[in-house]
């Protein structure tokens, strides 16, 4: 069985089948499930998950019932119901052969910080573009009107924000800058108050001789940042900027980074 789960949540069985239950509270139920890598998950947390802070009295029932429609939405789909089980513990998703998408990236990302650590910086690169493609969206973009699997959402996106951090600053280490203003600009799109985004395009702009265009981005990103939050660029941007208009020779070098990227989660 394939789960996904970074972008709207999505199971299918192993032949590609969509097994993805399309009730809402039985998607809920089944991703707090995946949440937990096959690790029982208390009842208590099921009905916090399902009805927040407000559970009816028969939430207990309720539940059960919810479960129950589960096991009969797998075994209409040809998938054995037995992989929801009950425990002492409380219930658990165990689908054997099971594979999630979160758990490619997780294990992209550690193959690419080895290599990285090892100086292997094109390998490093690739696993962490590999790992990146991974994504179809916001993690669980369709299940956030639930805040606890909103939190855990939120967690996965900040690793992918992190992963980003590192590969871009890997691929203009390798000189790849031209490549990046596309993605950059794409990625500032969505997310206009990311303020690494700038730099990283400042200086994929400067090392392809944009200095103009370069400049530009700072003044945009002030703007927005002064008109948005009312403060200044950080002190990693202002370094940059006076970087840029002086031409320290650290920046066509190919020299690190003055600053680098957030730590790896």
């Amino acid at each position: 069985m394939k789960v996904q789960m970074l972008g709207p949540f999505e199971v299918r069985t192993d032949r590609g089948a969509e097994a993805t239950p399309r009730p809402f509270k039985l998607r809920s139920l089944l991703a707090a499930l995946c949440m937990s890598s096959g690790q029982p998950v208390t009842a208590p947390y099921l009905i916090k998950i399902l009805w927040s802070d407000e559970p009816p009295r028969t939430a207990s029932t309720a539940l059960q019932v919810y479960v129950s429609k589960l096991r009969k939405h797998f075994q209409g789909a040809g998938v054995d119901p037995g992989v929801l089980t009950t425990t002492p513990a409380g219930y658990a998703f165990r689908p054997e052969g099971s594979v999630t998408d979160r758990d490619n990236f997780d294990s992209l990302v550690a193959k690419a910080r080895s290599a990285a650590g090892s100086g292997r910086a094109e390998e490093a690169a690739a696993a962490f573009s590999e790992a990146l493609s991974l994504w179809k969206g916001p993690a669980l973009a369709d299940l956030r009107d639930v805040s606890a699997l909103r939190d855990f959402a939120e967690q996965l996106d900040e690793r992918r924000n992190s992963v980003y951090e590192h590969w871009l600053e890997l691929e203009i280490k390798l000189g790849r800058h031209s490549m990046l203003t596309g993605e950059l600009y794409g990625l500032i799109a969505e997310k206009p108050i990311w303020e690494n985004l700038y730099f990283y395009l400042m200086i994929a702009l400067y090392r392809s001789g944009r200095i103009s265009e370069c400049l530009e981005i700072y003044n945009r990103v002030r703007r927005i940042l002064i008109e948005e939050l009312g403060m200044e660029p950080s002190s990693r941007l202002q370094n940059l900027h006076h970087a840029v208009l002086s031409r320290q020779p650290w920046l066509d070098s190919g020299e690190p980074l003055a600053v680098g990227p957030s730590t790896m989660l």
